[in-house]
C-alpha cells in the first residue's frame, strides 16, 4: 500500500499514519520542524516573487512563506487527506494555488519560481528532484528542501517483541550529506531537539541553500 493510499491522522502537535502492513504508527510531519520552516521559508523568499513548495504538510511553512512579502505561492499536495485542508488553509489567501498531484507528474505544466521549497514524504520521484530542479527555477532564484538523509545514522531500530512497537535507541549526529548530489550547495546548522520518532532523530539540521 503506497503512502498517499493511507489515511492520515491529525492532531495539533503531528501528523501520522498507521501502516497496516505491520501496524505501527509511523510520523508524517511535527511541529518541532517549527524553526526550519520558519528558516526555509525566509531563504527561498528573500527575492520575493513567484515562490513554489511541494508538500503542504501541516502548514507549517506555507504559514511562514505567506508571511513575507511575495507573489504568487503556487502548493502542490498529491495526499487525498492533506488536499482539502492546504485548500481551506488558501480560502482567504489570494496569491495562493492549490495544485493536486504529484509534483514530477504535473512539472511540465509549471511555471518558473523565484523561489522553491521541497518537503515531501513516501516520494516515489524523490530521486528525480535533481534533475528537475533548475527546469523550475528562474535566474538567481533560491531552493531549498527538507533534509531529512543527512548523515550517519548512529542509531538502531528494532521492534519488540510483539513486533508492534518501533524502538529506537540512541541518538543519531548528521552532517552536511548532500544526498540529491545538486552542486555549489552551501549549508546553515541549527540545533534541535527532536523527540524520537521515524524520520529524523538528529542534534542538528544542515539546512541546504542552493542559488540559480
Amino acid at each position: 500500500m503506497t503512502y498517499t493510499s493511507q489515511s492520515l491522522a491529525f492532531n495539533e502537535s503531528k501528523i501520522t499514519y498507521t501502516d497496516v502492513n505491520v501496524g505501527v504508527e509511523w510520523e508524517v510531519m511535527m511541529d518541532w520542524e517549527d524553526t526550519i520552516m520558519s528558516a526555509s521559508a525566509a531563504y527561498v523568499c528573500e527575492g520575493e516573487g513567484d515562490i513554489l513548495e511541494i508538500g503542504f504538510g501541516m502548514g507549517i511553512s506555507a504559514t511562514y512563506i505567506q508571511s513575507h512579502t511575495i507573489n504568487s505561492h503556487t502548493i502542490i499536495e498529491n495526499h487525498p487527506d492533506m488536499i482539502p485542508r492546504a485548500q481551506a488553509w488558501a480560502a482567504d489567501k489570494s496569491n495562493v494555488t492549490i495544485v493536486e498531484g504529484s509534483w514530477y507528474d504535473i512539472k511540465d505544466t509549471l511555471s518558473t519560481y523565484d523561489g522553491l521549497f521541497m518537503d515531501t514524504y513516501g516520494d516515489k520521484d524523490m530521486n528525480e528532484f535533481s534533475s528537475s530542479l533548475s527546469s523550475l527555477m528562474k535566474a538567481g532564484g533560491k531552493a531549498t528542501w527538507w533534509n531529512s538523509i543527512s548523515g550517519s545514522v548512529n542509531i538502531s531500530r528494532s521492534y519488540d517483541e510483539d513486533g508492534n512497537t518501533l524502538i529506537f535507541e540512541g541518538k543519531g549526529e548528521s552532517q552536511q550529506t548532500n544526498y540529491y548530489c545538486i552542486p555549489d550547495v552551501t549549508y546553515d546548522v541549527y540545533n534541535v531537539t527532536p523527540p524520537t520518532n521515524c524520520y529524523f532523530n538528529y542534534n542538528h539540521y544542515f539546512l541546504p541553500k542552493k542559488q540559480f
